[in-house]
């Protein structure tokens, strides 16, 4: 099923056994604050440390793209076909392409820029856990580290896998790259 941000769906039981494992690795990490989307997907993931007490702001901002009129359906052949041709376009730097009613790679840019000027004028934690949508995070890590949006697919994701970034004072630095090792653990 193509799910974006018009489709705000729960956690399956493997998402749950994933957020389980997150927890037990990170729950003694000295987080400051827990960004989410709006989604409840997740709300659900970090459910854990916002019971035990995290300070918890959401973001709209943080949303997972919007695929437009391909939300909800059955993720079939012709329409990974489709999605490859999408994808292929931002590749080749027309950041513009959407799928009919949904939004472009500039279009996810523009609302995240809100949510980090927040965090870097505003907030005053210093290790943030932020927990967000597999497209919309690679979109914004391209913004934090400076990387052309085209190549937003460098960045790997995996369901609750951690990426690990650190402000120098000028620039983000990534010092964990969609680490996995805390999924591996069942």
């Amino acid at each position: 099923m193509v799910q974006g941000s018009g489709i705000d769906a729960p956690l399956n039981e493997e998402g749950h056994r994933q957020a389980e494992l997150f927890w037990q690795a990170y729950k003694d990490y000295p987080f400051d604050v827990v960004y989410t989307s709006a989604l409840q997907r997740t709300h659900q993931s970090v459910q854990k440390f916002l019971d035990a007490g995290f300070p918890h702001v959401v973001f709209e901002g943080l949303n997972e793209i919007n695929w437009g009129h391909k939300e909800g359906k059955p993720f079939t052949h012709e329409e990974h076909d489709h999605y490859l041709q999408v994808v292929k376009a931002w590749q080749q730097g027309e950041l513009h392409v959407l799928i009919e009613g949904g939004e472009s790679p500039m279009d996810v840019q523009r609302r995240q820029q809100v949510v980090l000027k927040y965090l870097l004028e505003e907030e005053e934690g210093e290790t943030i856990l932020i927990c967000m949508h597999g497209r919309a995070m690679r979109i914004l890590l391209c913004y934090m580290l400076n990387y052309p949006l085209q190549n937003m697919d460098y960045f790997e994701h995996d369901n609750l896998g951690l990426y690990e970034l650190t402000w120098t004072g000028s620039m983000f630095v990534v010092d964990r790259f969609n680490d996995r090792r805390h999924l591996l653990q069942d």
